[in-house]
């Protein structure tokens, strides 16, 4: 009989989230003496797994499998780039083992996530290339730099190997430069003594052209990694314009981020051509396909007033 490919695509997934939710739960299953297993369904097949017998599995290769299940993407250029990301409130930890299960499948360059989740996430990617980013001072900014600096720290000792700070907005608007400079090297200084990069979102859409200018210059004057557009939680995403306009700035020896609003392949392009040089997205995996010619690339939105 035949073998349905969609079938065994479904039953290696299903393995392979349970298999990396179960890993998290392994040390407490150790500690406590107890069997925990969890039954997972899709599309009428159903897989329990217990974490006693997790071990075996991933001795025999399974961390090194789950990494590259399915065809290795022919997009795998763009997925470098992308931040896959989830970061609305209301995520579950098998949303998270998703967002974990689809980095590694397509090897994205992180999973952003808040930092609740950080323990997990790096305990799903252990053994991984992919990393763990997570944000600081979201969605606001307007926490003092000191708590940042907690935040970074508790976050890295997690297991988060990326920063996503939020510059304190209201110190660009108001012109109080140092306090704005205080409140990124204190991240950078908590980050940078780890190993871990920073990335400085300016939440572009906020703020007019002379202060996006002042908040990258503050950003590459205080050590930071890379500048970013956008939260995805303000009043406008990422732009063509505004990505050009921070790579000008910041010259070629920073990172830029373009983030919000990237739904597609063609916005994704259009950020890389202004000179981004990673994308923060949660379309990876609609992304990469699209690259890939798995599934139709939508046509760029054309300019109103124009057939």
């Amino acid at each position: 009989m035949p073998v349905d490919p969609r079938t065994v695509e479904q039953l290696v997934e299903i393995i392979t989230k349970q298999v990396l939710l179960r890993l998290a739960e392994e040390e407490r299953a150790t500690q406590t003496g107890q069997t925990i297993c969890g039954r997972e369904c899709g599309d009428g097949l159903c897989v329990q797994m217990c974490v006693d017998r997790v071990g075996a599995v991933v001795a025999a290769g399974a961390d090194r499998l789950s990494a590259g299940l399915g065809a290795i993407p022919s997009s795998r250029g763009i997925g470098a780039l992308i931040d896959h990301t989830l970061l609305k409130p209301e995520a579950t930890p098998d949303q998270i083992a998703q967002l974990c299960y689809e980095a590694r499948k397509h090897a994205f360059a992180s999973v952003c996530v808040n930092p609740t989740h950080v323990r997990l996430c790096a305990q799903l990617l252990r053994g991984s290339p992919v990393k763990v980013c997570t944000v600081v001072g979201f969605p606001l900014g307007a926490t003092p730099p000191e708590v940042k600096a907690f935040e970074t720290q508790q976050a890295i000792d997690e297991g988060a190997g990326e920063i996503d700070m939020v510059i304190n907005i209201g110190a660009i608007k108001s012109k109080d430069y140092e306090h704005a400079a205080r409140d990124v090297r204190s991240v950078v200084r908590a980050a940078h003594a780890k190993g871990a990069i920073v990335k400085v979102i300016i939440e572009a859409a906020l703020l007019n052209q002379e202060e996006k200018i002042a908040a990258c210059l503050i950003s590459k004057e205080a050590g930071a990694d890379f500048v970013k557009t956008s939260t995805g939680f303000g009043p406008g995403g990422a732009t063509a314009a505004d990505v050009a306009l921070m790579r000008k700035i910041v010259g070629h020896g920073l990172g830029v981020k373009a983030a919000g609003g990237i739904r597609n392949l063609a916005d994704a392009q259009k950020m890389i051509e202004a000179g981004a040089t990673r994308i923060g997205a949660s379309a990876g995996v609609k992304i990469v396909a699209e690259a890939g010619g798995e599934v139709k690339a939508e046509p760029a939105p054309q300019p109103a007033g124009k057939y």
